[in-house]
């Protein structure tokens, strides 16, 4: 089913906007200045891409799922919903902080109201999160390898679909300060394509594996794009 390589892309696009993309929309949102539009719009991401998830959980296997899988796959999806709802609310509650004492408004960073917004924000957060997505590609690579759909691929769909999410993926465990998870699960997933076959290969991280590997590489280390002057 070619359906399936154009499911993937769209998922790598969707990820890539809801992921990376909103952080260049810091701008007040009309409706409530408090918040950005990054705020606002990050408030449809789970709405968005676990439909997708679920598509993709239903599309590349033969068969259908069984009723221990839903519930794995139900688990799995809560885990990253709480990540994510955690770390839209911290962010943007430490987005303000920064913005009142730039703005020499009131200085919070010294308090203890801060400490917590920033273990929210850039810990707890990224940590359930990232497990989640984790997790579920683990889910659907494992679904996929046990009852394989055998769809024709679309290669310029597929391969697109690999760039634009292995960027992604990179740059979303980097920020989020998870390399000590995101890169050994791509090493994982690239050594499990060569080893399972790789005329897949096309469907795993290897991108996302280089990009690692050349950042660590290049800078002794795995500082966010913010540590470098970056954004």
């Amino acid at each position: 089913m070619k359906r399936l390589s154009l499911l993937t892309l769209i998922f790598a696009v969707l990820s890539l906007v809801f992921f990376i993309l909103l952080v260049f929309l810091r701008i007040d949102f009309p409706l409530y200045p408090l918040m950005s539009y990054q705020d606002a719009i990050d408030l449809l991401t789970p709405l968005v891409l676990i439909p997708i998830y679920w598509l993709l959980f239903q599309s590349l296997a033969s068969e259908r799922p069984r009723l221990s899988g839903e519930i794995i796959f139900i688990i799995l999806a809560g885990l990253w919903v709480m990540g994510h709802g955690m770390h839209l609310a911290a962010n943007s509650i430490d987005n303000l902080i920064d913005a009142l004492a730039k703005d020499q408004i009131i200085n919070l960073k010294t308090t203890d109201v801060y400490t917590l917004t920033y273990f929210y924000d850039e810990h707890l957060s990224h940590v359930i999160r990232d497990i989640g997505i984790v997790s579920l590609a683990a889910l659907l690579i494992y679904r996929e390898w046990r009852h394989p759909v055998g769809a024709q691929t679309v290669w310029w769909q597929a391969i697109l679909g690999a760039i634009l999410y292995g960027f992604t993926y990179f740059s979303t465990f980097l920020e989020g300060q998870t390399v000590a998870l995101g890169l050994p699960f791509a090493f994982l997933v690239v050594a499990f394509g060569f080893l399972t076959g790789i005329r897949h290969l096309g469907k795993r991280p290897v991108l996302a594996f280089l990009l690692f590997a050349g950042w660590g590489l290049y800078w002794g280390g795995f500082p966010q794009f913010s540590d470098v002057g970056l954004i």
